[in-house]
């Protein structure tokens, strides 16, 4: 039998796992404005094969959402979370456990030098909360999304990144913060790519100097 006190110094010395955040509306789901109707969800093309691969190889699934709708009033968090319950049971059915879901409630500033959160992306603030609530490492997570935001997010969190590149980014502001890792066409094609990067290196023994020849 286990201390409490031992329990608790191994829960804190427990390694933390990678993950990979993904941005809600155009990049998991159709992004269908504002909406909050379970009956609307519709997941992007090879959505759900590309989080059953993640998930499979261990990765935690959290999703980081901008929901401005909750400040202007178009909906309320009752509805997000009945939305957020369906989601979650409806990828439950198909095998995937979602890890987390994370929401910025906030509507964007008008003035890009005084942002009006910390939670909003492109600010970092979600992947960080996420990261501290689930144990994350944050340096072998990566962020996906549709819209440069998200990848610069991603960057400022301090993941790898990768946008899904399906004609939602329409401004196309680069910085280096805004350029990301790789560009593919659906969440499939982006697990196949981060799997494939995060594969350990094949190990070769070293062949022994100076052995004794044997006589047949």
């Amino acid at each position: 039998m286990m201390l409490p006190g031992l329990c608790d110094a191994v829960r804190n010395v427990a390694p933390s796992r990678p993950a990979v955040f993904l941005d809600k509306d155009g990049t998991l789901v159709e992004d269908v404005p504002y909406n909050v109707d379970p009956a609307l969800l519709r997941y992007t093309p090879h959505a759900l094969e590309g989080l059953q691969l993640m998930a499979s190889h261990g990765y935690a699934l959290v999703v980081v959402s901008n929901q401005s709708g909750l400040a202007r009033g178009y909906f309320d968090r009752a509805a997000l979370a009945r939305l957020q319950a369906a989601l979650e049971a409806q990828l439950a059915g198909a095998g995937v456990h979602l890890d987390g879901f994370y929401v910025c409630p906030h509507a964007p500033s008008h003035d890009p030098r005084r942002p009006s959160c910390l939670c909003r992306k492109p600010a970092p603030g979600l992947l960080r909360q996420a990261a501290r609530a689930l144990r994350i490492d944050l340096s072998r997570s990566w962020m996906i999304g549709d819209i440069l935001n998200d990848v610069e997010a991603g960057r400022r969190a301090g993941c790898r990144t990768v946008l899904l590149d399906v004609g939602h980014e329409t401004e196309w502001l680069r910085s280096p913060l805004r350029t990301p890792h790789h560009v593919t066409g659906d969440l499939l094609e982006a697990a196949r790519l981060i799997v494939q990067e995060d594969r350990p290196a094949p190990t070769h023994a070293a062949p022994v100097l100076g052995a004794a020849a044997h006589p047949a």
